[in-house]
Formats: structure tokens, sequence, C-alpha cells
């Protein structure tokens, strides 16, 4: 089969970086951030968290090709943000969301198992 290793998929090597950083020469206030390693999960989740933040013009991922486990996602703000401070922002709220959402189900499923 022609599929790369599957540790490649998620394993960071010598001198590769998880997060780049290009400026967007075309729009005004716009980034261009390639992910290596990740999918659909991480670049939908990021791109919905990003369209919360009303400094962001515009918020949109791509999977540059299937066999190729990186994104590129692309983030537009008003000038009174930065790309990166509005991704830093929603990686944050993120964190925050899923904790939440954790500590919900484990009281959730506490409730269940209490009610057995």
């Amino acid at each position: 089969m022609n599929a790369p290793p599957t540790f490649e998929s998620f394993l960071l090597f010598e001198g590769e970086k998880k997060i780049v950083k290009l400026g967007d020469t075309k729009v005004p206030n716009a980034a261009i951030f390639t992910i290596n390693k990740e999918d659909h999960t991480l670049g939908n989740l990021l791109k919905h968290q990003l369209l919360k933040d009303p400094n962001v013009l515009f918020a949109g991922y791509k999977i540059t090709h299937p066999l190729e486990h990186k994104i590129l996602l692309r983030v537009q703000t008003a000038h009174e943000t930065t790309p990166q401070e509005a991704l830093m922002n929603a990686i944050t709220d993120l964190i925050s969301e899923l904790s939440l959402w954790e500590e919900r189900f484990k009281t959730a499923l506490q409730d269940k198992q209490d009610g057995d």
C-alpha cells in the first residue's frame, strides 16, 4: 500500500513545529496557521470557536491532502486584535469549555452510579 506509516500521523519529528504562522500578504490583519499532525476534529473546533469572537471577521480551515496530516487555518480579524491573539483566545476558551464538559460528564456519571 502507498500510505505512509501510521505513526507519521501523530509524531512530530526533529525540527518540526506543531504550529507555524504565516502572514497573509493579500488580506490585511490576516494570517495562515499551519497546524501539523491534526485533522478535521481540531480544525472544525477551532473554526467554530474563532467565529464566536466578535473581532474575528473570517475563520476557515482546509486539509492540505488526505495523506498529509496537517491543516491550514486562515484567520482574519478586525484591527482591535491580531489573528494570533484571536487564536490564543479561542484555544483558551476551548480548553475551558472542554473542562466544563468533562466535569458535567463526571457528575452525571457519578449521579447515575449513585442511583443504581
